[in-house]
C-alpha cells in the first residue's frame, strides 16, 4: 500500500506561478488618485520637518544643560 507523492513543482515553474499570482493580486489592488498621493506626501514631509525641529531644539536644550552642569562640577 505505497502513496504515490505528488511531484513537487520544478523552480522555474514556481518562479512563474509566483509571477502570474502576484500579477493577479495588483490587479484587486484599489491605487490613490494623484491628489491622495500628494497630499499623504506633503503631510509626511510636514511631520519629519516637525520631528527634525523637536529633535533637534531637545537636543540643543539637553547639550546646553549638560555643560551648565559640566562646569559647575
Amino acid at each position: 500500500m505505497a502513496e504515490k507523492k505528488e511531484k513537487k513543482p520544478g523552480f522555474f515553474s514556481r518562479i512563474a506561478k509566483y509571477f502570474k499570482d502576484t500579477k493577479s493580486e495588483m490587479k484587486k489592488v484599489s491605487w490613490p488618485d494623484k491628489k491622495t498621493v500628494l497630499n499623504n506626501t506633503g503631510i509626511v514631509i510636514v511631520v519629519v520637518l516637525l520631528s527634525a525641529v523637536l529633535i533637534i531644539g531637545l537636543d540643543a536644550i539637553f547639550g546646553l544643560l549638560l555643560s551648565l552642569v559640566l562646569k559647575g562640577a
